[in-house]
């Protein structure tokens, strides 16, 4: 970068406005009345003809004392003589005064008084009251200069100040070398003057007036600077570019331009930062200046989630919110398929954008221009980097197709397999929980698996799929503690985290239960079905088989719509949406939010959220009546049926009493013997109506 051009002069009348000293804000312009951009040169050149014109000519004697003139220590005293008393100054004599605290160097009769914090002439000193006004109002660029001469000279041995920080000092330092060219040059005309016998103030072209219109434009410039270190003090890394780039929105064009000066000098570092993560994902922020934090301490399983994050504070204010997002996400990405996904090879577009990158025509055109510069490199990074893993994770890790076998399987969407596997699982599942094993379990599945369609479905996925136990509670039957699991590791634990999974354990128990009410209202209606022809021969019992039948309609109406709700209005429908989404993601982020959209989508929708609970407690309660209605109709039709043998028994038995009667009529009318058969027939009946009365049920 080229030098900023704090020392350059323009050609002022001698009578000019003078500028009143202030303080910068950022956007906020300096009014210089007539002054033109135009005017406006070179130190070398434009002072030293202003300062030479009609003298000989200063190649031998610039040399002379100039490693005193530009000295860069703090203010300190130059005490050799001191005037005191009330003696008559000349303009002369404050001339030279005035030349030492341009560098922060106490003159004889001009010294920083520090109660009030500004360089002044001795009050002992009498001198006109016009004179100790220009002289005080040149003293200030001496106050200016010690302001930015101590934040360098403090801040530039702090290693913890970091690499923009430093960048920063060296701005300044560049800006102040300026300055110190334009006091070699007064130092050297002074000293000239002094060898020729040239007497100062009437003849010398060095005045007090002359130099507060030379100083003009170095002394904006100075207090440009030392505006932008009082409002840099305390920051560092990105905030400190922002501070600076702060001061750059400016209409006026002469301060804009030192501000980009030194804005590009800043920025350099956080460029350099930008590029290595980006292109190559590393982050060397030894002193946190970076907008990027990483955190060692995390392990590889949860590198996407925690490892790396956003110093919202070192965002550089010309660095947007959503680019500063691309620009982690591009790091991230890389570091991701390195240590994760296990691929080092970098697409051929992101090389040729890395090596543009580097490029010293492309390096201009960020400093000059570093909002819009920025945009379009972190664009291109950003597709090149994204495309390139969801390509890796779609095609070598099949994610997609994990996320179509967490559908089918875990919320139930394989039919002819779940339907099977409850028959399978049917006698095993009534048994107490305590009575389980998870082998014996997982032989029924993969009999499950075999013989539905589920067979055909990818090896990989397949052995993924396993048998849960659930924790068990007194009380519990298998149907209680069983669930189907779905193992994920590798890369695609990113997206199927373990709060996802959890989710997916609480969303298919829900519809595994509700399966369940429904696999038990057709076995209620099946055995409706069959039952009620056999016992149309009771017809003491049609009162309570009407009203059995009347509520387990209603209880199938209620399931088959809460089954169409569940089926249609929550799963599918979100799973359309995901799917859209999914299709349309451009990085990863995309596709693990509208997953994580998609799971408290279907959570809230199947009441298994907080908000819901009263809705839920409600349905488990619909639930357990279901089971019970089960156990009380299949104990209705166990005593009915009971009934029902015995009343055939008897039957047949009252037939064959019947069968027996009649044949012992006839055998006692074939031996004539009245008096006996008078004794049978009337015992008969008796014995009948006993039997009756055993065999006959309470209720009859």
């Amino acid at each position: 970068m080229g030098s900023s051009g704090i020392s350059s002069l323009g050609m002022y009348a001698p009578n000019g406005p003078t500028p009143t000293p202030q303080s910068f804000l950022p956007g906020q312009s300096y009014q210089r009345a007539g002054v033109g951009d135009c005017l406006r040169q070179q130190l070398g050149a434009r002072l030293a003809w202003t300062l030479t014109a009609g003298q000989p000519t200063l190649q031998n004697s610039t040399s002379k004392g100039l490693s005193t003139t530009v000295s860069r220590n703090l203010p300190r005293s130059r005490r050799e003589g001191d005037i005191t008393g009330s003696v008559e100054i000349t303009e002369a004599y404050l001339v030279r005064d005035i030349l030492y605290v341009f560098q922060g160097i106490d003159g004889k009769i001009i010294k920083m008084f520090n109660s009030e914090n500004c360089y002044k002439v001795d009050g002992k000193v009498s001198i006109s009251k016009s004179l100790r006004d220009t002289t005080s109002r040149l003293a200030e660029l001496g106050w200016l200069h010690n302001k930015i001469r101590k934040y360098t000279d403090q801040r530039s041995v702090e290693r913890a100040f970091g690499l923009v920080g430093q960048s920063f000092c060296a701005a300044l330092n560049q800006e102040l070398k300026e300055y110190y060219r334009l006091l070699s040059v007064l130092h050297s005309q002074l000293q000239v003057e002094d060898d020729q016998g040239v007497n100062l103030g009437i003849e010398s072209s060095l005045t007090l007036r002359r130099l507060l219109v030379w100083t003009y434009d170095p002394k904006i410039r100075l207090k440009t600077l030392a505006a932008l270190v009082d409002h840099c003090q305390g920051r560092k890394g990105g905030e400190l570019a922002s501070a600076v780039h702060a001061y750059s929105k400016t209409g006026d064009p002469y301060m804009r331009s030192l501000v980009q000066h030194i804005l590009g000098l800043v920025s350099h570092p956080v460029l350099n930062f930008l590029y290595r993560w980006i292109y190559d994902g590393e982050l060397e922020d030894t002193y946190h200046e970076f907008f990027v934090a990483s955190d060692p301490a995390v392990k590889t399983d949860r590198l996407w989630h925690d490892k790396y994050t956003l110093r919202k504070s070192m965002i550089p204010s010309f660095i947007t919110m959503d680019h500063s997002r691309k620009v982690l996400l591009i790091g991230k990405s890389i570091n991701f398929l390195h240590q994760v996904c296990h691929d080092q090879s970098p697409s051929s577009k992101m090389i040729a954008a890395a090596k543009s990158a580097e490029s010293p025509k492309d390096a201009a055109e960020m400093f000059t221009d570093l909002e819009n510069a920025f945009q379009g490199k972190i664009d291109a990074a950003y597709f090149e980097t994204s495309k390139y893993l969801l390509d890796v994770l779609n095609k070598k890790y099949n994610l997609l197709e994990h996320m179509q076998a967490m559908r089918r399987y875990l919320l139930l969407g394989q039919g002819d397999f779940i339907r099977h596997l409850m028959d399978l699982l049917k006698p095993e599942l009534a048994r107490p929980a305590t009575t389980l094993y998870q082998h014996n379990l997982t032989g029924i599945l993969e009999t499950a698996v075999r013989a539905t369609n589920a067979q055909f479905d990818n090896p990989e996925i397949l052995k993924r799929l396993d048998v849960r136990l659930l924790e068990v509670s007194p009380g519990d039957t298998g149907w209680d503690v069983f669930s189907l699991d779905y193992h994920v590791d590798g890369p695609i634990a990113t997206v199927f985290t373990r709060e996802c999974m959890s989710h997916y354990l609480r969303v298919f128990n829900f519809l595994w239960r509700a399966k369940r009410m429904e696999y038990i209202l057709t076995d209620i209606w099946k055995g409706h079905m069959c039952n009620a022809k056999l016992l149309k021969s009771m017809p003491e019992l049609s009162g309570v088989l009407h009203q059995c039948h009347v509520l387990a309609s209603e209880m199938v109406h209620f399931i088959h719509q809460m089954q169409y709700y569940i089926t249609f209005e929550v799963l599918e429908c979100s799973w359309d949406e995901l799917w859209n989404k999914v299709q349309q993601a451009q990085d990863l982020d995309h596709i693990i939010a509208a997953h994580e959209v998609f799971l408290d989508t279907i959570i809230s929708r199947c009441l298994l959220d907080a908000d819901s609970r009263m809705l839920l407690n409600q349905l488990r309660a619909v639930f357990d009546q279901i089971l019970e209605f089960q156990n009380a109709q299949d104990g209705l039709y166990r005593v009915a049926l009971e009934e029902l043998q015995l009343r055939l028994q008897f039957e047949e038995r009252k037939r064959e009493r019947e069968l027996e009667v009649q044949r012992s009529f006839q055998w006692h009318f074939k031996h004539k013997n009245d008096v006996n058969t008078t004794g049978c027939l009337c015992s008969i009946p008796i014995q009948y109506q006993k039997i009756i009365l055993l065999i006959s049920p309470p209720f009859l």
